[in-house]
């Protein structure tokens, strides 16, 4: 096991790249990369950063030449030998060959296209602009390497024992509530935490401890490298993005109106079982449930990503039986926001009323809460996303208002056509 203290005391964290790899990512986007790549393939789409914390001054805190020089590494890397293996031959969710050969040919040659960095007051403005499978793999290996940029400034006035203490101490919270997790009957918990973890080597070590402290409970991990090297499932399905463009896409009402739809669609044709996960909030639950076709409602389940946790289980668990589904047969996915104690709320509240799992993100990979005085190592809330997709702007609403983002006017005919009306805005932590 990685003395991570001692690692980060030698090299000054000039050694170790952040990004070590392409499949250094999240499940998730290779997934929908594929899918992108087959459906989507000729469509230009620009991402870029957004800072929700805006009291985090990421120009401040990082240097621009060492955030040059760890994206123009990223740009260096291509899929090794053993990954593409892997990739190609592994099975992920019971099925083999996952990835179809054109577009692991295609993976095999990937570079990541360029990138636009500039300092705009005490923030950075990181753009990404080009061909929609390519640009989009620059998500996470961006997030991560600002996440733990920051967490390096903060580290780097920490002398030798300062360091040990602090990993020390950082150890023992995180098996602290891998403790309190074990008592939950029939727990299924995976790690959702690379876009925003303190670092590859602390996210690693979190794997590891879950892998230990909670066994078959642990079901998997949504970072493919990590997943390779531990043996692990690698976990993911579908995220906010695919819908927000192919909204973007849209010509008219009615076209936007039916877009949600048309992203499951092309879904539900590669794929079954358990990757068939609605992701309802981008344009809003209720509505989305409201106006779905009889289709969706024979799908596995749920992903719950924003708003009150409870109150979209609940809207879940009223849908299926309306459309005459048996709950408990379906499985909700929770994993905004969580920590122990949201956790194990959700699972005393909804057990034996639906099959029930968590993405433990941010809280799992990066809690450094009152570890080192101030906020310094707090987690924030950081993200990259599509804003433009063929020169028109994205739009999300969320069920929870603090999360929308797009032009005003935008938004309001957004939310005039999906039927979204008022809503209740609750805190954004991460």
């Amino acid at each position: 096991m990685v003395d991570i203290a001692t690692r980060v005391w030698n090299h000054k964290w000039k050694i170790d790249p952040i990004v070590r790899s392409l499949i250094d990512t999240d499940f998730y986007k290779l997934l929908m990369c594929q899918s992108v790549f087959r459906n989507k393939p000729d469509t230009r789409v620009t991402f870029s950063l957004i800072n929700r914390t805006t009291s985090v001054p990421l120009a401040e805190l990082i240097d621009e030449g060492e955030l040059r020089e760890q994206l123009d590494h990223i740009r260096s890397l291509s899929l090794r030998r053993g990954e593409s293996t892997w990739l190609r031959g592994n099975t992920f969710y019971g099925k083999r060959q996952m990835f179809r050969p054109d577009f692991m040919e295609w993976f095999e040659n990937l570079r990541l296209p360029p990138y636009h960095l500039e300092r705009v007051g005490d923030q950075y403005e990181l753009t990404f602009e080009g061909l929609w499978p390519e640009v989009m793999l620059w998500e996470i290996p961006a997030l991560a390497v600002l996440m733990e940029l920051r967490g390096r400034a903060v580290l780097e006035t920490l002398g030798r024992f300062e360091l040990q203490v602090l990993y020390a101490r950082a150890m023992t919270k995180l098996w602290e509530k891998i403790d309190r997790l074990r008592a939950l009957p029939d727990l299924r918990i995976a790690d959702f935490g690379t876009r925003r973890r303190h670092s590859f080597l602390w996210q690693d070590w979190a794997v590891q401890a879950m892998q230990e402290g909670l066994g078959e409970a642990f079901v998997g991990t949504s970072n493919c490298l990590i997943a390779l090297r531990r043996e692990l499932e690698a976990i993911g399905t579908n995220a906010h993005e695919l819908p927000m463009v192919y909204a973007a896409l849209s010509d008219g009402d009615d076209a936007l109106a039916a877009a949600p739809y048309d992203v499951l669609a092309d879904w539900h044709e590669e794929h079954e079982g358990n990757l068939r996960i609605i992701l309802p909030d981008t344009y809003g639950t209720e509505g989305f449930l409201e106006n779905a076709p009889d289709w969706l409602a024979g799908w596995t389940g749920i992903r719950i990503d924003s708003g009150d946790p409870v109150e979209g289980a609940e809207i879940a668990i009223r849908w299926w039986k309306a459309r005459g589904e048996d709950p408990t047969e379906k499985l909700i996915i929770f994993s905004d926001g969580l920590d122990v104690d949201k956790i194990e709320d959700l699972h005393r509240r909804f057990e034996g009323r639906t099959r029930i799992s968590f993405g433990w993100g941010t809280l799992l990979t990066n809690d450094f809460r009152g570890l080192v005085p101030g906020e310094g190592l707090a987690p924030f809330s950081l993200v990259c996303k599509a804003v433009a997709a063929n020169g028109r702007p994205t739009v999300k609403l969320s069920d929870n208002p603090a999360k929308a983002m797009g032009p005003k006017d935008e938004i309001a005919r957004y939310k005039r056509v999906f039927g979204v009306g008022a809503q209740r805005e609750l805190e954004v932590i991460v």
